[in-house]
């Protein structure tokens, strides 16, 4: 009986680390499958390829720092990414019917939560703020980001500004 029960026990384990690991892959795969389809809207490609770069820029330094982490830490920077990206998205387009100066501050409140909650602390500037500096960008978010920090920090801030 007891090692039955640990033998489904460390299934189990197994099993949530394999879900944690799949939904990184999940918005990955999905970044990459609209970047690449034919179908994807023009004006919705900057979206997608910040996603696979910042998702992608994760993977780089976790690997070039060495660190150990596990597949909760992908799950939840990838899964709060894109909610953050998809709050923007959102608050924006409802922002854009209030008045021009609502879609301003929507952009700093996101921007600022991206720029406030660095994770690496990376100090490759140019890198890490490509999509911050270019002016044709319609994500104008930092790689390096702790994306579950910013993302609670956009989503109390963002309440005082959409009421």
């Amino acid at each position: 009986m007891k090692k039955l029960l640990i033998t489904a026990c460390m299934a189990l384990a197994v099993s949530l680390q394999a879900n944690a690991q799949s939904l990184f892959k999940t918005v990955m795969d999905n970044a990459v499958s609209k970047i690449n389809s034919a179908q994807t809207p023009a004006d919705e490609l900057d979206y997608y390829r910040f996603e696979e770069s910042a998702l992608r820029y994760i993977q780089l330094q976790v690997q070039k720092r060495g660190l150990k982490v596990d597949g909760y830490f992908y799950d939840s920077q990838a899964v709060n990414m894109k909610s953050f990206i998809d709050d923007y998205r959102y608050y924006k387009a409802k922002a854009t019917q209030i008045s021009e100066a609502k879609f301003l501050e929507v952009s700093a409140c996101y921007r600022d939560a991206s720029i406030q909650n660095p994770y690496f602390k990376d100090t490759d500037k140019e890198k890490v703020n490509s999509y911050l500096n270019s002016p044709k960008t319609k994500v104008p978010f930092s790689m390096d980001t702790d994306w579950e920090k910013a993302y609670d920090q956009a989503s109390k801030n963002i309440k005082a500004i959409i009421k």
